[in-house]
């Protein structure tokens, strides 16, 4: 999906309606060849598939916090091409890759429109350990998400008018957010209470907005591989390159 500029005072301001689709990475980048990479073992008593680290930007990271191949991915909550890659990459890297210790995986978000802020906001609700399980599952309901906001469009419109710490919470229950993740295990006033804290949700749009014009992100999926973009956006363009550097 390509991102035009957001302004947070834009998405904090108004609540514009934007479901159109996603457009994938360019074309796969070059990564060093490496031999492959000795396991690390978890501390004893722990798993790497349950080791969680909130990073300094912003991010929630799976895995080994020292491992030497570090994947981030930039996604949106509201693009297909995402919710392509939870439902095909993520199972592979938490079943084979994350648990030897040597890939860890990192999602940031990258801020489309109000319902993507307001998913973002509730995945991020509870505990940490949720918070890309908890985004996996909204990406896998994508649709049924689409549907609930064009089935409530004269709810969703109404959150333009109202007070910011009002807003999301509006943006929410027309896209079925507060039921969603209610079934999941945030209760309803849990969620409420995060959509109105306004430092917090404007902590994540200030993070995508900032990174995104640090890094030149402008795409979603976009990932890096130790701090450089690969240019690919699939799991099938993904992990040859993760082989190459010497994952296993």
């Amino acid at each position: 999906m390509k991102l035009s500029r957001l302004s947070v005072l834009g998405l904090l301001a108004a609540a514009p309606l934007a479901l159109a689709g996603c457009d994938d990475a360019a074309a796969p980048g070059g990564v060093a060849s490496g031999e492959p990479l000795p396991a690390v073992a978890a501390p004893e008593g722990t798993s790497w598939t349950n080791t969680v680290t909130v990073t300094p930007e912003g991010g929630y990271m799976i895995g080994n916090p020292d491992a030497p191949l570090k994947l981030v991915e930039y996604a949106s909550h509201t693009c297909g091409a995402c919710a392509n890659f939870a439902a095909t990459a993520k199972p592979a890297l938490t079943d084979k890759y994350i648990p030897t210790g040597t890939v860890s995986f990192e999602l940031r978000n990258l801020v489309r429109d109000p319902i993507d802020l307001s998913i973002a906001t509730l995945v991020r609700c509870g505990a940490k350990e949720n918070m890309q399980p908890l985004s996996d599952q909204a990406w896998a309901a994508l649709s049924d998400i689409f549907a609930q906001v064009d089935a409530n469009q004269a709810l969703y419109q109404t959150a333009t008018t109202q007070p910011v710490d009002q807003r999301f919470v509006t943006v929410a229950q027309a896209a079925g957010l507060i039921d969603f993740f209610a079934a999941r295990g945030l209760s309803a006033d849990q969620a409420r209470a995060c959509l109105a804290d306004t430092d917090a949700v404007q902590a994540i749009a200030d993070a995508s907005t900032s990174q995104s014009e640090e890094l030149g992100i402008n795409a979603t999926p976009t990932l890096l591989l130790n701090g450089e973009k690969l240019g690919v956006s699939t799991w099938d363009q993904l992990e040859p390159l993760l082989q190459r550097a010497g994952a296993r």
